[in-house]
């Protein structure tokens, strides 16, 4: 929740923005996706890391460096050192969603894993539901650098917390011995998986199921991230309201999609399987009909209506959020845990290439047709592409074949 409030926060800063240092439409497409270009570059790397190094130190570095680009943001004298806090956040903040999948595929059993997953991909749509509107507030009371140092106080403590909260189940001296039983029954923790073979970068990236996965993802990402960033400009400016009601407005897409998430892609998901229905089945119709329901995303290319708009928008980031979660679960169904770290970092790198374009891709449609309907429009078409790629490329939900050894590696 919190990093995504250091994402959120400078698109509601477009005016003030402009003011400051007189960015175009265009250029503030550009600053939008900067933050997504470090992210997108360290996914591989992030995932490797985490396999490598564990969770606890890869975690307290990066939150670390996000709170300081949180700062940096709020004391830019410049458009250039504006992008650098931008591209620092990238840095800090690339490992987040790879270590949370990881870190369910730890502590949960498979059964049991979409709900808290949803729990923190729901923490994505909270964010900018609270974040919209209070950052909002405090950029129309106390100024733009006020709300990205707000921004950075709240990184702060998390870093501290994490520090000082996060271990893993095998380092965890609160687990109790029926908890570890009960983690140890349900899956195979990280330290005892060494009979299983670690699956490299080259097998994983000439899987079609690593494939589908990644390229379905990357569409839903696309439109997350046309919403998460120009989604307070288009109620300004698209729908013609005023900068207060410009914020909540922004807000009611995401509480609905918080809300729906945690209801049905987390906890109706684990119901239905605790009931014996085939967990595979389960997630891949969940998958689907989510992603179908997401080209409501498409719905401002029809209406201008402010209600109408706002209606369609919340149901296809309803449905989209719903899908997430599945999505975030697959890397630790996929592979085996002592992997999910490198599919985690796969599938968030290819999504990234969606979240760079869809700010800048934006920018230049507003630019070219004076109207957001295009830009909407090209996020419901990108939907169809991955609705297409998750029924044909990920096909059924299960666990990907282990890479052959040769005699030389099996001795």
């Amino acid at each position: 929740m919190i990093s995504y409030m250091d994402r959120v926060n400078i698109s509601v800063g477009q005016q003030a923005l402009h003011r400051a240092f007189g960015l175009t439409t265009v250029s503030f497409g550009y600053l939008l996706g900067a933050y997504s270009w470090t992210y997108a570059m360290l996914q591989l790397p992030s995932g490797v890391l985490l396999d490598r190094l564990g969770l606890r130190r890869v975690g307290v570095v990066s939150s670390f460096i996000w709170s300081i680009a949180s700062f940096g943001t709020a004391a830019a004298t410049g458009v250039v050192s504006l992008f650098s806090s931008r591209l620092l956040l990238g840095v800090g903040e690339a490992p987040i969603f790879p270590l949370n999948a990881k870190a369910i595929g730890y502590w949960f059993p498979e059964k049991e894993r979409s709900l808290p997953t949803a729990i923190f991909d729901a923490a994505a749509k909270f964010s900018p539901a609270l974040g919209i509107p209070l950052v909002g507030l405090l950029l129309l009371h106390f100024g733009w650098r006020f709300s990205f140092a707000f921004t950075g106080v709240l990184s702060m403590a998390y870093f501290l917390l994490f520090a000082r909260m996060y271990r893993n189940p095998a380092d965890d001296p609160h687990l109790s011995a029926s908890e570890r039983a009960y983690i140890e029954n349900g899956r195979k923790l990280a330290d005892k998986t060494d009979d299983e073979p670690s699956y490299s970068l080259g097998h994983l990236l000439r899987q079609r199921k690593i494939l589908g996965l990644t390229l379905g993802f990357a569409t839903y990402n696309y439109s997350f991230y046309l919403m998460l960033t120009w989604l307070p400009s288009y109620a300004a400016a698209g729908l013609h309201l005023s900068p207060v009601h410009a914020v909540w407005a922004a807000s009611v897409p995401w509480c609905f999609a918080g809300v729906i998430e945690l209801a049905v892609g987390g906890w109706w998901v684990d119901a239905l399987i605790r009931r014996g229905h085939d967990a595979g089945r389960v997630r891949q119709r969940v998958l689907l009909v989510g992603m179908i329901c997401g080209l409501g995303v498409a719905g401002p290319a029809f209406t201008h209506q402010p209600i109408l708009a706002l209606l369609a928008l919340s149901v296809g980031i309803g449905g989209l959020s719903v899908a997430s979660p599945v999505g975030w679960s697959l890397p630790s169904i996929l592979v085996p845990p002592n992997s999910t770290g490198r599919v985690g970092g796969i599938m968030n790198f290819g999504s990234q290439f969606a979240a760079i374009s869809a700010p800048i891709f934006t920018g230049y449609l507003i630019k070219w047709s004076h109207s957001y309907a295009t830009a909407f429009a090209l996020a419901g078409f990108l939907l169809l592409v991955g609705i297409a790629s998750y029924v044909l490329l990920l096909g059924r939900i299960e666990r990907i074949d282990a890479p052959v050894l040769s005699a030389i590696e099996t001795d």
